[in-house]
This record gives structure tokens, sequence and C-alpha cells, in this order.
């Protein structure tokens, strides 16, 4: 059995087993990951995508993506059975160029690049931007940020792991662009954590 053969193969498995009720879910998850900041959320469904994509940005993929998204990959992903399943389960075209992308997928320690090269949406209309979905070691356990804004009672504190060391950087710029500006969706295994651009991110001083 070739290689190609292979590929071929898992870019047809690896779907939800219950479609309707494993996006229903995730949707839902995302939904209230959103409305609530900072705060670790299980998608309460999987998926098993061809490498190097992970479980559960295939079932966000899954769930939000559709003929309408187009979506940009890394150059890994782009070149893994990963566009082979995206069309096959969802028809959305890849793109290779940036700011078209609807949403952006990012695998764990790959490299993430500077928001702005992505749609940032216009004044008149700012959803007209791109969602990054990254995949990182873990939600826990890395440098401690304290992230404040809508859906934040107060404070809360996050601490990401496996994320660049100019995060804060690349974050700041795109929270100076609000109304526009980029969304991202933390992924680590199948629990998420979202940051809107509303979230304001500042260093956490031990």
């Amino acid at each position: 059995m070739g290689a190609h053969t292979e590929i071929h193969a898992s870019a047809y498995a690896g779907a939800f087993t219950d479609p309707v009720f494993q996006s229903q879910s995730v949707f839902r998850a995302l939904m209230d990951a959103t409305a609530r900041p900072g705060t670790i959320l299980q998608l309460g469904a999987s998926a098993t995508p061809p490498a190097p994509l992970g479980a559960g940005a295939g079932a966000i993929a899954l769930t939000l993506c559709d003929d309408g998204t187009p979506v940009w990959l890394t150059s890994a992903l782009a070149q893994s059975s990963v566009p082979a399943w995206l069309s096959f389960h969802t028809s959305a075209p890849v793109t290779d160029i940036k700011p078209d992308a609807r949403f952006v997928f990012i695998e764990a320690g790959g490299i993430v690049p500077g928001f702005d090269q992505f749609a940032l949406g216009t004044q008149e209309y700012p959803d007209r931007s791109s969602t990054l979905v990254i995949e990182i070691a873990s939600l826990n356990g890395g440098p401690e940020f304290v992230a404040a804004g809508p859906g934040i009672r107060d404070e809360i504190i996050v601490a990401p792991q496996g994320l660049p060391d100019i995060f804060l950087t690349l974050w700041a710029e795109n929270r100076g662009l609000f109304p526009r500006g980029i969304d991202l969706i933390l992924v680590a295994g199948t629990d998420v954590l979202c940051l809107p651009r509303t979230t304001k991110l500042r260093r956490r001083e031990v």
C-alpha cells in the first residue's frame, strides 16, 4: 500500500460519528467560550483529522467551516492530507491568500504568522475578519496573563503554554485596531479557550 493510498483513505475518515449532535455540542462550547473569554471549556466532541491537525481543531473545522469559509493552513498542514479532509467533509476552499481566509489553522508547534497579515475586517464590517484556531501544548501552566474586558468579571488569569514569545505584543497590536482585528481560539486536545479581540491582556506581575 503506497503512501498515496494512505493519504487518500485518511481524507475520508475521522469525521464526527454523530454529526448533528457533535457539531451542536462544539458550536455551543465555542459560543460559551467566546462569551466568557479566558475560560477553559470542553468541546464535548472530537474528530480524528489527518496529522498534524489535532482532535479539537478538527472538530472546530467540521463545525464552523463550509463552502463559504475560505481556510488558510500552515505549510505543514497544507502539505498533509488535511486540505483533502477539509474539502471532503466541509467543502471549505483552502486559500494561500491570508486576507481571504475566514478561518486559519495552526498546528501545535507551528509558526504563528503576524496577526495583521490576515483579514482584520473594516470599520463598517468588523466581522469580516479572520478567526485563528491555534493548537497549543496546554491551556494551563504557561506564562501568566491577566485578561479583562467584556464577558470577564473583573479579571481572570490565563496561562496558555506554547504561544510564541511575542504573543503579548501581537495581541496588543491587535487590540489597538479595535473594532477591527482577529479573534483567537486556542485549542489543547479537546479543550478550548477563546480570546476575542475585545479582551485586554497584560503580563501578570508576580
